[in-house]
């Protein structure tokens, strides 16, 4: 078992060309003995994006807090606190923050999938 904060598990940065003030955390994963899903938590800075892309896995996705847009089915949706998304295995999609807090969401991948 495992319970912790999830300010104290250290976020990855990501920002270049393609990604712009994405922080994301392993909240559960493999180092915890998760053998079917990994969880993690996505926090995008303010006018931030993630990068556009596809995979063979599917995500299941909680919006925990702020305003944003996701690109999905080749058209940008809003989305806010409280929604939920889900991404389809092949679908290519990208999440945006569009407001003027973090957007923080929840995502969760099969656990054959890149962690992070």
């Amino acid at each position: 078992m495992k319970i912790m904060a999830s300010k104290q598990i250290l976020p990855t940065a990501f920002d270049s060309d393609t990604v712009k003030g994405v922080e994301g955390r392993v909240l559960i994963g493999k180092a915890d003995g998760a053998a079917n899903f990994c969880m993690r938590l996505f926090q995008v800075a303010e006018n931030g994006f993630t990068p556009r892309h596809q995979h063979a896995w599917e995500h299941e996705v909680f919006i925990h807090a702020g305003h944003g847009a996701v690109f999905l089915n080749g058209r940008w949706t809003a989305i806010e606190t409280g929604d939920t998304v889900y991404v389809p295995p092949g679908e290519e999609h990208q999440f945006k923050n569009t407001g003027d807090v973090p957007l923080m969401f929840i995502c969760v991948i099969p656990a054959q999938a890149p962690e992070l």
